[in-house]
């Protein structure tokens, strides 16, 4: 009798069939049988674990080798693989860092998983080691996402030497895009984001080019073509070319792409282009950007610029308590957005009428690197309130880091100015000067401080005190004109000879004028008085004037040279002596007639004009004399109301 160990050839043979073609279910089934037969048969252990992940169950594939412990070096990668796709990835990573003399597929596993920890420069140097020491079919994907990588080492503004790369490929190319908008983002350069563009416009013809040639429908392009639209869609709207971004992400999304990481990415950046409007759309774009999942598809900078934008718009759509709850959720999973979600929690405050209580929420929140924009924002808020000296207090009680700052000084001037100090005033600019004086670390605010101190002290009438403050100031930048000129304008009120020396400083007034200038003069229109013509005569050469050809003028038709013209043939005809008005020949008589059907000769009782003088008019005639009749408002109107017509309108 053949024992169950004889089946195992023919078992094994089964298996190798059903891996070949990709019959995993199959394959998993006769794997388990091997194993029912023989539990220590690593080759059907193998197989079965590559059977689990290909069909996804990768927890049943952990479980099942948590089973092996002493197979624990040898099942390691595949370990590894199945936490990282399970998105436990900090422990897939010390799974894999375990494994001694790497091989290349764990290298390349090991890559991805740094790429997913966002540890780009580590990421960035095994990528690099892998295309060096491998030579296969792999070489265009292990590039692209070694591009992929570099794009993202521009957004956190490494310092690393980049090597250029190849753009033969519409995923090359597009990542090669995605860097030079990060660069831009950061530079604010807007060259850079043009060139940028016309790489993405070539990515997108290119893919379009490569799948069409390999036999796609229309859908998957779309559908494949949707991260690079929505790319080229965020590089315009920060070229400010906003409707044309928006086009682009309203298209990405009605193709209803599977990615959800591309949908809430679109949905985000079409809640950043409605801002305070259209609030409705807007919240419900922000569901599709807050789904469960995203998690573990979009980078921690995405994440976070997300949900900065969902505080914003509950505090357009005055959601005070969902607002509240947003910021603490914001501080507590990104502890660096504090400041901003700081100032949107105030902001939903002070919209409250709560401004007091957004005051001091933003005070006990400063800290030493957000004092200063804490501040300033307090103090807009009392100013807009009309709280000026409260305003005042918090500029005087800001540290000397800040105190001094042109800014800082110059609204404090302003603010006692409008109070009428100006002792305090004169004060403050006294004090910054002196600071500066101390501190010289920033020329360029000690030059501002001594201009503003100068025109301070010149609208006071205080001259002296300006002269100081200009001097000052020339000294440390003599080449500056304008001072010069008020300088010597102080002079002059109290001192005309140190003007009249100062004033020979001044540089000599170029009179002579280009051809060119003169041309658009004569070219130019004259509101007063006839062009005159400035250019120089030539030398050697006349110039003769061009006259203007007199045409001969037609003559009519009928005209006879013999016969003089009418002298009125240019007056209208009612105007000439020989016009005759037409005689109106209806008989009309100018005697008044009476109504119709009155007898004939009764109009002549109704003519007053032949009335005989001892004759009275009657009290019924209807010619009665003008009497005191009540005013039209104390008249009663008697209102005729239409009839309602069937069928038909009022």
């Amino acid at each position: 009798m053949a024992s169950k160990e004889d089946n195992l050839p023919s078992l094994y043979a089964e298996l190798n069939k059903y891996g070949r073609n990709n019959e995993f279910e199959k394959a998993l089934k006769v794997a388990n049988r091997i194993l029912g037969i023989s539990q220590d048969e690593e080759a059907a252990i193998n197989c079965k674990i590559v059977c689990l992940i290909q069909l996804g169950k990768f927890n049943d594939a952990l479980q099942f080798i948590s089973r092996y412990p002493k197979l624990s070096e040898m099942l390691a990668f595949k370990k590894s693989y199945c936490l990282y796709r399970l998105n436990q990835v900090s422990t897939a990573l010390k799974v894999i860092e375990s494994i001694e003399n790497p091989s290349l597929e764990v290298k390349e596993l090991k890559a991805q998983i740094l790429y997913r920890l966002e540890r780009y420069e580590e990421c960035f140097n095994m990528y690099r080691d892998i295309i060096k020491n491998s030579h296969d079919d792999y070489e265009d994907e292990r590039e692209t996402n070694l591009a992929a990588v570099i794009a993202n080492l521009a957004a956190v503004e490494s310092k690393m030497d980049i090597p250029q790369l190849r753009e033969d490929t519409y995923e090359l190319t597009y990542n090669a895009a995605c860097r030079l908008i990060e660069q831009a983002s950061i530079s604010g350069d807007r060259a850079t984001l043009i060139e940028a563009e016309k790489k993405l416009r070539a990515a997108e013809k290119m893919c379009t080019e490569a799948l069409e040639e390999e036999g796609e429908g229309e859908g998957d392009i779309d559908s494949e073509l949707g991260i690079i639209r929505v790319q080229l869609g965020y590089d315009l709207q920060l070229q400010g070319r906003e409707k044309e971004a928006q086009a682009l992400y309203m298209n990405a999304l009605k193709v209803k792409p599977d990615d959800i990481s591309l949908v809430a990415v679109a949905s985000n950046n079409l809640v950043t282009l409605n801002k305070d409007h259209n609030v409705f759309s807007s919240k419900k774009r922000m569901k599709s950007a807050t789904v469960e999942g995203l998690e573990h598809k979009l980078t921690t900078r995405q994440r976070k610029n997300i949900a900065y934008n969902q505080c914003l718009l509950a505090l357009y759509t005055n959601q005070g308590e969902q607002c509240q709850k947003l910021c603490n959720n914001l501080i507590k999973d990104y502890p660096d957005m504090k400041a901003e979600a700081t100032f949107v929690n105030a902001m939903q405050l002070s919209k409250e009428g709560k401004t007091n209580e957004a005051i001091n929420y933003l005070l006990e929140n400063a800290s030493e690197e957000t004092e200063l924009c804490m501040k300033l924002a307090c103090v807009q808020m009392l100013l807009s309130q009309g709280n000026r000296q409260f305003a005042i207090d918090i500029l005087e009680n800001i540290s000397d880091k800040y105190r001094f700052l042109s800014g800082i000084v110059s609204a404090l001037v302003t603010l006692y100015m409008a109070d009428n100090n100006r002792e305090k005033a004169a004060v403050v600019l006294k004090n910054a000067v002196n600071y500066y004086k101390v501190n010289q670390a920033n020329t360029g605010d000690l030059c501002t401080l001594w201009r503003q101190a100068a025109d301070f002290h010149l609208r006071g009438g205080e001259v002296s005190v300006a002269v100081e403050s200009l001097e000052a100031l020339l000294k440390v930048s003599p080449s500056d004109k304008k001072a010069l000129a008020q300088l010597i304008i102080a002079y002059a009120q109290f001192s005309p000879a140190k003007a009249q020396d100062l004033s020979k400083l001044l540089p000599q007034i170029d009179y002579s004028t280009e051809s060119s200038f003169v041309e658009n003069l004569e070219k130019s229109n004259y509101i007063v008085g006839p062009k005159v013509n400035l250019s120089p005569e030539p030398d050697t050469t006349t110039v003769k004037k061009r006259t203007k050809r007199k045409r001969k003028g037609k003559l009519p038709k009928n005209y006879n040279p013999n016969v003089t013209p009418d002298p009125e043939r240019w007056l209208p005809r009612h105007e000439r002596s020989g016009f005759r008005k037409k005689r109106d020949r209806r008989n009309r008589d100018t005697t008044m007639k009476g109504t119709q059907g009155t007898a004939a000769g009764t109009s002549d009782l109704y003519d007053i004009t032949k009335m005989p003088a001892n004759v009275k008019p009657s009290p019924n005639s209807r010619y009665s004399p003008a009497v005191e009749t009540a005013g039209p408002r104390q008249q009663q109107r008697k209102v005729q109301q239409k009839k309602k017509k069937k069928g038909g309108k009022w």
